[in-house]
């Protein structure tokens, strides 16, 4: 479906097994409305990434019935709850103050229909919590490890277990940290093999490639 402002993916379910979400910061609420209007003439869930609160306000006046998380800025019509109890995916932080890249993450997943725990303010700078949740950490399939500063959590986990790690550096830090940039540098260096590393503050796409992970060996399953 299209128009002058959005032309919407109605296939990309059909061909990677998942649907397209929309990228909230830098479109204007009348096209957010339009689109998220679509989506529920069509009963269609949708979901909106990066959406800024004051945008937030008149879309839940237009639409009443839809979700909005506003440290993560997601916006969901039509929310899926998955009804697995045993979920596969776990999200890691460093620290509170990565809460909002860590919300994104298992917002996008619920999107998806897949549920996903959440183990919070783990960081290095306090080894010991860490190493507490160490075992339950390791009954998961895939781990998403977020962190900001030097981002070091990713990299200590990449030495003490054997699941994919999908790496989120955050814009969280100060001074050098350089809203992420240092985080970003330091894990595409990191010295443990194997860690999959997306860009500053990508919930969502940490969230997509934990999900193709899960569907590997099910093509186009949704």
């Amino acid at each position: 479906m299209s128009s002058d402002n959005f032309n919407i993916d109605l296939d990309r379910k059909g061909r990677l097994g998942f649907p397209e979400v929309i990228f909230g910061q830098s479109k204007t609420v009348e096209q957010l409305k339009s689109i998220l209007a679509y989506h529920q003439q069509q009963a269609i869930p949708a979901l909106a990434t990066k959406v800024q609160a004051e945008k937030a306000q008149p879309l839940l006046a237009e639409f009443p019935e839809a979700f909005f998380d506003e440290e993560s800025g997601v916006f969901g019509l039509n929310l899926n709850d998955s009804n697995k109890t045993d979920p596969a995916i776990v999200i890691v932080s460093g620290g509170t103050s990565d809460a909002y890249v860590v919300n994104e993450v298992f917002y996008t997943l619920r999107y998806l229909g897949v549920t996903a725990s959440r183990i919070q303010d783990v960081g290095v700078s306090g080894l010991h919590r860490l190493m507490n949740r160490l075992e339950e950490i390791k009954t998961y399939k895939i781990i998403i490890a977020v962190a900001g500063f030097e981002a070091a959590l990713p990299t200590v986990l990449g030495g003490l277990v054997a699941q994919p790690i999908i790496a989120v550096p955050t814009s969280v830090g100060y001074g050098v940290a350089a809203e992420g940039q240092v985080a970003l540098h330091s894990l595409l260096a990191s010295c443990a093999n194997g860690i999959t590393v997306v860009n500053i503050d990508n919930g969502y796409g940490a969230a997509i490639a934990a999900f193709r992970m899960l569907h590997t060996f099910k093509p186009n399953q949704p």
